[in-house]
């Protein structure tokens, strides 16, 4: 049987990837030391790149849940498990094992009890007074969406239709909203722990990136318009985030009135709108990011993971054995920070992530060989 060709990289989704990861490091970098001004603006709106990994999360693993439906098949549920288990439980066990063995390693004293990180729950009654591996709440909350999504997906399909797709996406971003509104509301003091944390209000991105895929998958002339438009929805996407940035210019997320306020409540689906239609903007032949293939950008990519897990522990660590580096305003401590960080990154990769990656893949071809093997024997002979 002839070999099928491995799908052509999508450099636009790389760039938004490598993007994305970039800015959160920048943010995350105002904890230790005082930075640029030039640069502030970013690291103020830093946070927004993980909304950003959320809509490429929902948009990519959507594909792989809805595929299999359009060749009469159902998805397989232990085959999507296995996957996610293989990609994101090794890197993430060598770091957290580091987190709970050595506490040089930890940027902040205090940790969340292991059973929270072990059950990804720690975005749940999250305390700053716990911070160390803060940034694994994003991680709960994609872990949350790989668990549900493969059980939904079945349930729509069985009498799949437009209308009821659309009032159940319909219905969770309500929810969202108006879940943060009555959070907000009662507890004005708590948007951070309370709001920004925990999954049930953080579904927006991923729900965003799930619809394109749902778009792409069984609308293929809805795409087809879309993919044409590729410049008119990178700008009505950068539009809809300046909006954001707007709501939130004063004080992050810190604020709780006025248009902060309603950031909080609308913003979120209004941000993942936005980064949905550049994502969208991303795959399209039309769209800049697509024909734009920025160098570095792909090694950026494959070192995500490796680096949201890692950078704020390197950092952490560049900062205490090297204690006249106070502020990152000179070349040379920016310069140190980025060798340390993708040194960290580049050898978890190496010694962890890939090579459960190409174990992952060898399982699968294994599996799909005894099922092909099977099926040619229930075949019957000419």
């Amino acid at each position: 049987m002839k070999p099928i060709a491995p799908p052509a990289r999508l450099f636009g989704l790389d760039t938004l990837r490598a993007f994305a990861i970039v800015v959160v490091m920048l943010y995350h970098l105002t904890i230790f030391g005082e930075l640029p001004m030039r640069i502030l603006p970013v690291t103020y709106f830093g946070w927004m790149g993980v909304d950003l990994f959320f809509v490429l999360s929902g948009f990519l693993i959507g594909q792989q849940a809805l595929k299999p439906y359009l060749i009469g098949q159902r998805l397989p549920i232990k085959a999507f498990y296995r996957r996610r288990v293989y990609r994101i439980f090794p890197a993430y066990l060598v770091v957290l094992a580091l987190y709970f063995l050595l506490p040089a390693w930890r940027e902040s004293p205090h940790l969340a009890p292991l059973w929270k990180f072990l059950t990804f729950t720690m975005n749940f009654g999250f305390s700053f007074d716990r911070r160390a591996f803060s940034n694994a709440w994003s991680l709960c909350v994609e872990e949350h969406f790989y668990l549900l999504l493969p059980l939904l997906v079945p349930l729509l399909m069985r009498r799949p239709s437009a209308r009821k797709t659309v009032a159940v996406l319909a219905s969770v971003v309500t929810f969202g909203i108006v879940l943060r509104a009555l959070l907000i509301t009662h507890y004005p003091e708590d948007v951070w722990t309370g709001i920004y944390y925990p999954s049930y209000t953080r579904l927006d991105g991923l729900l965003a990136g799930v619809s394109l895929a749902i778009v792409r998958t069984f609308r293929p002339a809805w795409w087809h318009t879309l993919m044409q438009r590729g410049h008119t929805l990178f700008l009505t996407g950068t539009v809809c985030v300046a909006c954001d940035v707007w709501m939130f210019r004063k004080q992050d997320l810190g604020d709780n009135t006025g248009s902060a306020m309603w950031g909080v409540i609308l913003g979120f689906p209004l941000l993942s709108l936005g980064l949905a239609l550049i994502t969208a903007s991303s795959v399209s032949k039309n769209g800049l990011l697509a024909r734009v293939r920025l160098p570095g950008a792909e090694t950026m990519a494959t070192l995500a993971f490796s680096l949201y897990l890692t950078h704020k522990a390197v950092a952490h660590i560049v900062m205490q054995r090297f204690p006249q580096i106070t502020s990152l305003q000179g070349p040379g401590s920016w310069l140190l920070y980025a060798v340390t960080c993708f040194s960290a990154a580049l050898l978890l990769h190496i010694a962890v992530e890939r090579p459960f990656l190409r174990l992952r893949d060898r399982v699968a071809r294994q599996k799909s060989s005894h099922t092909l093997e099977e099926e040619m024997r229930e075949e019957p002979a000419l």
